[in-house]
């Protein structure tokens, strides 16, 4: 189970029931219990996703894959198949690790790539040349492996990667659009992993970490045909105003490869995906179900309002506390003791000099918008533990917030005015840290009312 760190003084009952709801929904999302729910062996037989293979007409087994959540992941596969592994690497964020026995884990940097991911990254291209279509290649995917799982293209840099990384970040794109840029920048992302593979049988297990699952959106689909193009990844640089500060190298490639100068990435029909097939195994739902059925247990009347929250983090906010007003003052659209839940992923246009943070951010413009209200706590979290550069998961707060910063001289409004959320929750007790959950299923917040 995760733990929260209590906050002193702020350890209510309350409080501590909106925890357990939480922590019901990080506990349904640990990647390991998903992995042994979607794989089923039984001799030289093994299930997934409604698929038979025989073990026996393989020759080697390896394990490959970025993320989160591919720790656990890998682990539990190792469990299931034991010897029959004959190696693999897999990468993961900083602190993100867990004991294996065959797969060799690298740790990177995350949500800027680093040179320990390009050398994971490589360490996976090197194993892949010596494939066959006698070996078998188990993927292990979670969200975060767009930017772990990171080897660019041969004309463009590192460092020209990580200056356009966070200039993406900064500008408030969403990961759809994030991830649209790294495809056509890389030599692994947008099913060019399933290119390198073929023609070795795959399969791609995979924690979802987006809105709605898409398949090519999650870590950037490595095993998966790419619907966009190099001119989709050109006009979504120009939406966002990044395409002129862009590296040059950036700007070479992509306008090389949009006039049909060099490949793109591999497209449905492509062959490469004729022995690749891919299986969510855990996502938002899954973990607000959890939630749900926790709060139930607790006393209170829950619902899951939807699983595709987006939108900039500080206007959602003020919609989410206007929902609990509206259960405070007339019991609807759900009659108190309540617990509303909302998953997906917000954004934070970065204008001021503050980390950032969407789910602390949501947090305290809610705290704003809650000021002086009573009953009411609004929680919202980052599964995977780390909400924007900090080491903090998100946010809990109350209609008190605001005036316990005040009462420690913090302005709220400046603070969410400079994007700097971090300090303030830190301050008032309504910080949320977690440290590593080894998963990563979006984000979720939550309204309770009592």
């Amino acid at each position: 189970m995760a733990r929260f760190l209590r906050q002193p003084g702020q350890d209510d009952q309350r409080r501590a029931a909106a925890l357990d709801v939480l922590e019901a929904a990080l506990d349904a999302a640990e990647p390991g219990a998903a992995v042994r729910r979607a794989l089923r062996c039984e001799g030289d037989r093994l299930t997934v996703g409604g698929r038979e293979y025989d073990l026996s007409s393989f020759r080697r087994v390896w394990v490959v894959g970025a993320g989160k959540a591919s720790g656990p992941m890998a682990a539990a596969v190792e469990d299931l198949l034991g010897n029959r592994i004959a190696g693999g690497h897999v990468i993961v964020k900083y602190g993100y690790t867990t004991p294996t026995r065959r797969v060799i884990l690298h740790e990177a940097g995350h949500p800027v790539p680093d040179e320990a991911g390009r050398a994971g990254s490589r360490a996976i291209v090197d194993l892949l040349r010596g494939v066959g279509e006698n070996d078998l290649v188990i993927g292990v995917i979670s969200g975060g492996g767009s930017a772990l799982m990171t080897l660019p293209v041969e004309s463009v840099t590192l460092a020209d990667m990580q200056a356009l990384t966070e200039s993406l970040l900064r500008s408030g794109a969403p990961i759809g659009t994030l991830n649209t840029v790294r495809k056509h920048l890389s030599q692994v992302k947008g099913g060019q992993l399933a290119r390198r593979a073929y023609p070795a049988t795959v399969i791609t297990l995979i924690v979802s970490d987006v809105v709605g699952s898409p398949l090519d959106v999650i870590a950037s689909g490595p095993t998966v045909p790419d619907p966009t193009t190099a001119a989709d990844a050109r006009a979504a640089l120009e939406q966002f105003g990044v395409w002129d500060s862009a590296p040059e190298s950036i700007r070479r490639h992509l306008d090389a490869t949009s006039a049909g100068h060099g490949a793109d990435t591999p497209k449905t029909g492509d062959p490469v995906f004729a022995r690749v097939q891919n299986v969510i195994i855990a996502d938002n739902a899954l973990a607000a179900e959890a939630a749900r059925t926790r709060a139930e247990a607790l006393g209170l009347n829950a619902a899951i309002a939807t699983t595709y929250l987006e939108g900039e983090a500080r206007e959602v906010a003020i919609a989410l506390a206007s929902i609990g007003k509206e259960i405070a003052a007339h019991n609807r659209p759900i009659t108190r003791p309540a617990c509303l839940l909302f998953g997906g992923e917000t954004t934070v246009t970065v204008r001021g000099a503050g980390k950032g943070g969407r789910n602390q951010e949501l947090a305290l413009s809610a705290a704003l918008a809650l000021a002086g209200s009573r009953n009411i706590l609004l929680a919202s979290l980052a599964t995977d533990g780390t909400d924007g550069p900090t080491e903090a998961a998100g946010g809990l707060v109350d209609g008190d917030t605001v005036e316990r910063a005040a009462a420690q001289g913090l302005r709220a409004r400046t603070a969410l005015e400079n994007n700097d959320a971090y300090p303030l929750l830190a301050a008032t007790g309504d910080l949320l840290v977690t440290g590593p959950t080894n998963t990563n299923v979006n984000d979720l917040s939550a309204v309770f009312v009592w």
